[in-house]
């Protein structure tokens, strides 16, 4: 009694397909009307460029994942995909029509084509993102799952599933030694043996399996119910007491090897793509913007009060490594600068301070640290050392956050983990941000951030202070 959905993912992946191609031609059509009335090209050229674009296109398409139909999917993950296709389309059928000598191959013509579809792509995927989580919050394209074993260890995956129904999942209950209400007060099914029955009686989708490796009779019972009636299994390491990161599997002579954590960063490749974005923004930012907010800041900041333009504070940088970070003076001078944190109604604040802290304005001098390579843009934020020597002895993780280069902005601020922190638990949440950042690393998700920044300092924040 199990039929399978990945079916109805891949009709969706085949709708976006055949709606971008619908896009490319179209496009192809509106440049051919025009160029025709201005007599310069022929239209079987247009009949031939077609077919090609077409071609390619889909060639392109079947080489890079979408995301956009993903159940859990991140915005960064859709702009590296989008980036990558439509890079991969550009190149690919330039490089063709430059072997054949396409006589269509002008830049007045291929300009203006090329602009229009990468814009037409951009908001046509985004649109079709927000129609499939429209379309799996009435209960369309779902799948059925059930969970066995220690529900605790798969709260957060159990709780989303529950509560945010753009996943399209529905979780029909969980199978446990006992009913677990601190995660669900409903949908418990019964004994983990109980599970098997029910897998050959209904239907599911997926089947999420927690069992620690002491079950490991059951387990294989219930891998092979699964396989027996389409099912989809996957298992759950009972590790609650492990912290919870992105583990990475290989094999050293033969032997399987769990990683804790997954360091994208720890690459050269990698390392070299941020470091050149780093010194080419910066090295731009420098020379052009920063001036001008130097003579305008630094003059406001000398009328508000005595002392330099500069703020330049020790903090821990990658490895533990201490550096100095610049900032904007945004306070009066005082004794507790390397102590105590700014607070909402701060008195050491000025009235220009105030300004440049809300509007991050004060932060800009970060560059300098960032072109010389003791920071970067996106990454943990820098803490003072006391915090350092403070919360490493609270957090277990803590120093974690060190293994990538300290950042002006980073996941954590644009995440609601931004400004003081007057609790514990709010530095464990900027933590495991931090660590959440340092095990997802990618290019394309620095840019989310950044533009994430821009788009909070517009509008404003609620902990910019």
């Amino acid at each position: 009694m199990v039929r399978d959905n990945k079916t109805s993912d891949n009709s969706i992946r085949w709708m976006i397909l055949a709606g971008e191609l619908f896009a490319l031609n179209a496009a192809l059509l509106a440049m051919s009307f025009v160029y025709q009335s201005m007599g310069n090209v022929h239209t079987p050229h247009y009949k031939r460029l077609m077919l090609l674009m077409t071609l390619v296109y889909i060639l392109c398409d079947l080489q890079i994942r979408h995301h956009i139909y993903d159940r859990f999917v991140r915005g960064d993950q859709l702009l590296k995909s989008f980036i990558q296709s439509t890079t991969l389309f550009v190149v690919l059928s330039l490089m063709v029509m430059w072997v054949f000598r396409w006589p269509l191959m002008t830049w007045d013509f291929m300009l203006p084509f090329y602009g229009f579809i990468i814009l037409f792509l951009l908001l046509y995927r985004w649109t079709l993102r927000q129609c499939i989580k429209w379309y799996r919050k009435r209960g369309r394209n779902t799948m059925n799952v059930i969970f066995i074993g220690n529900i605790n260890v798969a709260s957060e995956l159990y709780k989303t599933m529950e509560k945010d129904r753009a996943t399209g999942y529905k979780i029909i209950g969980y199978f446990a030694d006992k009913p677990r209400t601190n995660v669900t007060e409903t949908g418990y099914l019964g004994q983990p043996e109980d599970a098997i029955a029910y897998i050959n009686d209904h239907l599911l989708h997926n089947v999420y399996c927690i069992l620690p490796p002491s079950e490991n009779e059951l387990i294989n019972a219930i891998m092979q119910t699964c396989a027996q009636n389409l099912v989809r299994y996957f298992h759950i390491p009972d590790s609650f007491n492990y912290q919870r990161h992105t583990m990475s599997f290989s094999l050293m002579n033969g032997t399987p090897v769990f990683s804790l954590h997954n360091e994208p960063l720890s690459k050269l490749g990698n390392r070299i793509v941020k470091r050149a974005f780093d010194f080419i923004a910066s090295s731009i930012f420098l020379v052009t913007i920063f001036p001008f907010v130097y003579i305008i800041f630094g003059l406001l900041i000398k009328r508000s009060s005595p002392g330099p333009v500069f703020f330049k504070q020790k903090r821990s940088g990658l490895n533990g490594k201490d550096f100095y970070c610049y900032k904007f003076r945004s306070m009066r001078v005082n004794v507790d600068s390397d102590k105590v944190q700014a607070t909402k109604d701060d008195p050491r604040k000025t009235r220009i301070g105030e300004f440049m802290r809300r509007t991050s304005i004060d932060e800009l001098p970060q560059f300098i640290n960032v072109w010389l390579g003791d920071m970067s843009i996106v990454g943990p934020r820098p803490h003072m050392l006391q915090h350092t020597k403070q919360y490493r002895e609270l957090i277990s993780s803590y120093m974690v956050r060190h293994f990538a280069k300290p950042g002006i902005t980073g996941y954590a601020q644009v995440t609601g983990f931004r400004g003081e922190t007057q609790e514990l638990w709010q530095m464990e949440g900027r933590i495991q941000k931090d660590i959440w950042y340092i095990e997802h690393w990618s290019f394309t998700l620095d840019l989310f951030i950044i533009w994430k920044t821009v788009y909070n300092a517009i509008h404003g924040e609620e902990n910019a202070y």
